[in-house]
């Protein structure tokens, strides 16, 4: 198969949905612009939501309380372990309740700069309205926010802000939140406005008249493979983070949804944006499938050092303060360890690369709470990150209380995704993506505790009056079932899924995944350049080749088959890599997680070109083994100026 080193430029794109006028009003406006469905009018339409997490269980919940009836699909045994359950440092809002300076405006501020302005000014501004709606809808339905002593409740700070705006729930922020979401939604389960299909996965999008009408999904107990039919589709199926294969998304997280999507007309924005989360247990050999998240609320209160010598072995209790480098307070004294993510993760590789990191293979750093016990006493310390330090403890057999962490930095979480306009559409009319399966409020690196705020703001807020408008203007005109635009998608998924079979090769999917998941951590990863991504350009085609003639799934597809459906995400896996090394490769600056090592400041930071890179990169799928269209949506910075990001 021949690599696609080059790509066609195709027409300019634009949002067209976003309002004029000052940024403040814009959301206010769009809500009031937008066509309304009469309440009696919402039973006759049907909606497919693909997802439960944050974004998918909000929106469930909310289209099925306004009357349409809802059909809802997730993979899990039930929607209330999608993976948002594993968020644990906090969401953001704007309520200012410590009185230190925040606002609307600095979140909006925060965010954009935060992002390395590659984010579109609008969307950024309507998240941070929203963000003080989401605070109020979640302390409604209950959520057991942290609390100060007298009642009110608490915040915390995160990386790339100087103010206190994130609320959490100890180390548990995202599993107490989709409760929240989860109890919204089984209320209307139990009402009957929500049609549950859990152990369902989405195989393909089912495009009828160039409108999304529906899906083809499988289940994953029987082997069934069926079709669903609706007036408009709604993505929420996350990020695709497990393209590299060790991250720390849950095992089953995949990019089938969208990547379908995808090759059914649907422009992906940004691929190669991805985030390299700084605090993360350290890999611990080859056997691992999986690694696993350490918050980056500890960073208010561990400080990260290494030895300043190279080659310092001692154990951490041995090596004197005078011996430590504190390099993120010596490098960022404004922001000390609560630099964004992309900064506390390429500093971290930094300092191993010199030869200065810790634990096995010296690819870790410390992050320690010896100050913070001595300061504030351990029952404070545990009251705060108790969960987190059990779970340290459990996985690494190390006490944190004793003994500093040892972190370093991992896959996280996926900026790029489907492209969508202002109200959350793709280029395929009828199909919506939310949450982090779209592209549209991050830029090119999301701050932290931003990704639960956007899934319940896409879900709870913005999806609804979005959708509202869509079908009062499209009507519902029922689908025939037997229509060739939808059987011939059903007979697609079934021989694709029988081609799987039918290979008997003598390899795993799982080896295959491994085998990707190094090219794109050492090409695409952290530090990326000319050189290594044309070499992951050239492996990959080869690699995908290899996969359908080599790939072993036993058993049939009439049953429970795990095997197959790793083989099935592992093949999108391998398409999608290739564009994002691609998109890598057409951005020759370096901005927010992407960064090119030929594109650096003389002090090793990410340099911007924003003449020649001032957009969002919007990718059509033209057809197997030919080149991709880029479409550029140009960004305009009205309210927040683009400039180095300086965070010392």
């Amino acid at each position: 198969m021949t690599p696609y080193l080059d790509y066609a430029l195709g027409a300019p794109v634009a949002d067209t949905k976003a309002p004029a006028g000052p940024i403040e009003q814009r959301w206010d406006q769009r809500r009031f612009e937008a066509k309304l469905v009469n309440p009696a009018n919402r039973r006759r339409h049907t909606v497919i939501v693909v997802g439960t997490g944050l974004a998918g269980g909000a929106a469930g919940a909310t289209l099925a309380e306004q009357g349409y009836r809802v059909v809802q699909f997730c993979f899990q045994d039930s929607p209330r372990r999608a993976h948002s359950i594993a968020a644990q440092g906090g969401i953001n809002a704007a309520k200012n309740y410590r009185n230190d300076g925040d606002s609307v405006r600095r979140l909006f501020y925060d965010t954009v700069k935060g992002g390395d302005f590659r984010a579109r000014e609008s969307n950024v501004h309507r998240l941070a309205q929203i963000s003080v709606e989401i605070i109020d809808q979640c302390v409604a339905q209950g959520v057991p926010f942290a609390r100060e002593y007298g009642g009110l409740l608490d915040t915390r700070s995160f990386g790339g802000v100087q103010v206190q705006r994130t609320f959490y729930a100890r180390g548990q922020t995202g599993q107490q939140l989709l409760l929240g979401a989860y109890q919204a939604l089984s209320r209307q389960i139990a009402a009957g406005g929500v049609e549950m299909h859990p152990r369902t996965e989405m195989l393909d999008l089912v495009v009828v008249d160039g409108r999304a009408r529906g899906i083809v999904a499988r289940d994953l107990v029987t082997g069934e493979v069926s079709t669903h039919l609706a007036d408009a589709v709604v993505l929420a199926t996350g990020g695709y983070g497990n393209v590299f294969h060790l991250s720390t998304n849950a095992k089953n997280s995949n990019a089938t949804a969208v990547w379908r999507a995808h090759r059914r007309g649907a422009w992906f924005g940004n691929p190669c944006f991805t985030q390299i989360h700084p605090t993360c247990i350290p890999r611990s050999g080859d056997h691992q499938s999986k690694l696993t998240l350490m918050s980056e609320s500890l960073r208010n209160d561990g400080r990260i050092w290494v030895p300043k010598a190279a080659g310092d072995t001692r154990p951490p209790a041995e090596i004197p303060e005078a011996e430590r480098d504190y390099y993120l307070e010596r490098m960022y004294p404004a922001f000390g360890n609560l630099v964004p993510r992309d900064i506390a993760s390429r500093a971290a590789k930094a300092v191993c690369d010199e030869g200065r990191g810790v634990g096995p293979g010296g690819q870790g750093v410390y992050l320690d709470f010896a100050d913070a016990i001595a300061r504030l006493g351990r029952d404070t310390v545990s009251a705060r990150y108790g969960n987190l330090f059990e779970m340290y403890e459990r996985i690494t057999a190390e006490d944190p209380y004793r003994v500093p962490m040892r972190i370093y930095p991992a896959v996280h979480y996926t900026m790029g995704g489907l492209w969508v306009d202002y109200d959350l559409q793709t280029t395929v009319p009828g199909l919506f993506a939310i949450g982090e399966a779209n592209f549209s409020d991050h830029g090119a690196n999301r701050l932290g505790a931003s990704a639960l705020m956007q899934g319940l703001a896409d879900g709870y807020f913005v999806l609804p009056p979005a959708l509202n408008d869509y079908l009062a203007r499209q009507g519902s005109e029922p689908v025939d079932p037997g229509d060739p635009q939808v059987e011939g998608v059903r007979q697609e998924v079934v021989q694709r899924l029988d081609r799987l079979l039918a290979v008997r090769g003598d390899r795993t999917p799982e080896s295959f995944h491994r085998e990707l998941g190094r090219i794109m951590w050492d090409e695409c990863g952290m530090a990326r350049n000319d050189a290594g991504l044309r070499r992951a350009l050239a492996r990959i085609p080869e690699l995908r080749e290899e996969f359908w003639r080599r790939v072993t799934v036993p058993g049939t597809g009439e049953s429970l088959n795990q095997q197959l459906e790793k083989a099935n995400r592992v093949a999108d896996h391998l398409e999608l890599a290739e564009l994002m090394c691609l998109d890598a490769l057409h951005r020759t600056e370096s901005c927010g997680g992407h960064f090119r090592e030929e594109s650096r400041t003389e002090q090793g930071e990410a340099l911007r070109d924003d003449e020649a890179f001032s957009y969002a990169a919007a990718w059509e799928f033209t057809g197997t083994g030919r080149a991709p269209v880029l479409h550029r949506e140009h960004l305009s910075f009205e309210h927040v100026h683009p400039t180095q990001r300086s965070y010392a």
